[in-house]
């Protein structure tokens, strides 16, 4: 086996710094899951995404999309999960591929993976804004500006991440398993009489559909969309119990739970409309319709109020989870040494609660500036935050998922030869790598549909450059590093939870 000597454990010295590490057995299998599912927000993806794709996507083929990404995004797991059972990483992808592609591809798609999660916080501020006026309006008629909710919401957020992750988790619980109980009464029900007014039909669910209709590539991307996050379980390997065990386990359950939930809402949602009506409800001016109809009709009036709410909790919950994984990204930046002075700030931990405070508070900080330039600029807190943001992200996250498969093969045949398996550390991340490939193309392809009344936005024709400077500036600087101060490039991506230590 070969050994890294750069290795740093989580509690430690680096030279003449203390490495601080995350609060120990904080969280166990359950919490985890519940972390990362969080961050896919399944009511947020399912009256989200679901209208817009059987609008503008591939019409009633949106379930048989959630069924391909699921099939794709387990593949991928696979190798991510092999190599989640030899490193522990709260830089997760920065510490995967800086031990598999190098130190100098492990910086840039470290700045990559915490760019796109410092972007995402701002994005869902902006959907859970949009839904707490409109319903607050609709239900109460109190009207209330939208940056009220979004200053709410920032609070929030950094409050949860300086009491550490299991006060997170909690609230998490609570807000999770209340959303996806109202979904999921609405898809039971349809269920029970009989699958709608036409029955149940197949045709949704065929994959063959996935690939038809007015654009599948845009329905197809925007089915991967709704998963971004459900990696973020291996950052909670610092804070969980048996994270060998538990990380790997907690990662496949929220690709294949998730995936099963968003196939079966998104098919009773279909079939409890009628196919035709589902596609007329969803193009509607109110394409949320296409979910409140069959809700009203086969649980109630109540269950829509209800669901209104919901939605405002779900965007919350995956607002918190998003402003979790930036906090740590930052965290495990900064205590690596990445600049001398960020050991000190950002790479420190909690004395009593063991949470990354400070990068916990520099990352509302960064939102809160964002939030306040998207206002300045007149953009509206849904359609111009919301969706300029989350694509930004998207592409930045999509991009790190590709190398990081790419990681997984270099990895094993480098350091773990004796552990390489033919499907797990070879043909699944070699075709997870692939795919996460042709899940940007997709993007690229589709970016002007996907922002909708934003597609001239100068964000959004920057996203790809933003992205590619992000990546050089991680290369540049790693060189740098490396040539300049070789003991600080020594530990890139290399501090990890001793008991898990690489070997």
């Amino acid at each position: 086996m070969a050994v890294d000597e750069g290795v740093v454990p989580a509690a430690g010295t680096a030279g003449d710094e203390t490495i601080h590490r995350l609060k120990p057995n904080a969280v166990g299998l359950l919490g985890v899951v519940f972390m990362a599912v969080a961050t896919a927000a399944p009511i947020t993806a399912m009256t989200g995404n679901v209208p817009f794709m059987v609008s503008s996507g591939n019409g009633i083929g949106a379930p048989a999309s959630y069924l391909v990404a699921m099939v794709v995004l387990a593949i991928f797991s696979v190798g991510f999960t092999s190599m989640a059972k030899h490193i522990t990483s709260t830089g997760a992808f920065y510490g995967f591929i800086s031990y598999g592609l190098g130190r100098t591809v492990g910086l840039a798609s470290g700045l990559l993976a915490t760019f796109a999660y410092v972007v995402f916080e701002p994005a869902l501020i902006g959907i859970f804004s949009t839904f707490a006026t409109t319903t607050l309006r609709d239900q109460t008629g109190l009207h209330l500006p939208w940056w009220s909710f979004a200053i709410l919401m920032l609070a929030i957020n950094a409050t949860g991440t300086w009491f550490g992750v299991s006060v997170a988790e909690k609230l998490l619980v609570v807000l999770l398993a209340t959303e996806v109980t109202v979904l999921a009464a609405m898809a039971v029900s349809v269920a029970l009489h009989g699958g709608g007014p036409h029955g149940f039909s197949l045709a949704p669910v065929n994959p063959v559909n996935a690939f038809k209709g007015t654009s599948a590539g845009l329905g197809l991307f925007f089915a991967f969309w709704s998963w971004v996050g459900f990696e973020s379980t291996a950052m909670y390997g610092e804070e969980s119990r048996d994270p060998k065990r538990i990380i790997p386990k907690a990662t496949m359950v929220s690709v294949l739970g998730v995936g099963v939930f968003y196939v079966l809402v998104s098919w009773m949602a279909i079939c409890g409309n009628g196919e035709a009506a589902a596609v007329r409800a969803a193009s509607s001016a109110n394409p949320l319709s296409m979910f409140f109809n069959p809700t009203e009709r086969y649980v109630g009036h109540w269950a829509v109020d209800v669901m209104q709410w919901l939605m405002i909790t779900g965007s919350l919950a995956c607002g918190m989870a998003f402003h979790n994984c930036a906090a740590r990204y930052l965290y495990a930046l900064g205590r690596e040494g990445v600049l001398p002075s960020l050991q000190r700030t950002v790479g420190r931990t909690h004395a009593r609660h063991g949470s990354p405070h400070i990068a916990g508070l520099v990352q509302t900080g960064v939102a809160a500036v964002l939030i306040g330039a998207f206002w300045i600029a007149g953009k509206d807190p849904y359609t111009g935050t919301y969706v300029l943001l989350a694509i930004l992200g998207t592409m930045a996250i999509l991009v790190v998922q590709a190398v990081c498969s790419f990681a997984v093969l270099a990895y094993f045949r480098s350091h773990h030869p004796e552990s390489r398996h033919w499907f797990r550390t070879f043909a699944a991340p070699l075709v997870g790598g692939v795919a996460m490939l042709g899940v940007v193309v997709l993007l690229v392809s589709n970016m002007g549909a996907a922002a909708g009344s934003e597609s001239g936005s100068l964000v959004l024709r920057a996203t790809p450059w933003l992205v590619g400077v992000v990546a050089v500036v991680g290369v540049a600087y790693a060189q740098y590093l490396k040539r300049r101060a070789p003991e600080r490039y020594a530990l890139l991506g290399r501090t990890i939870l001793e008991e898990t230590r690489e070997r």
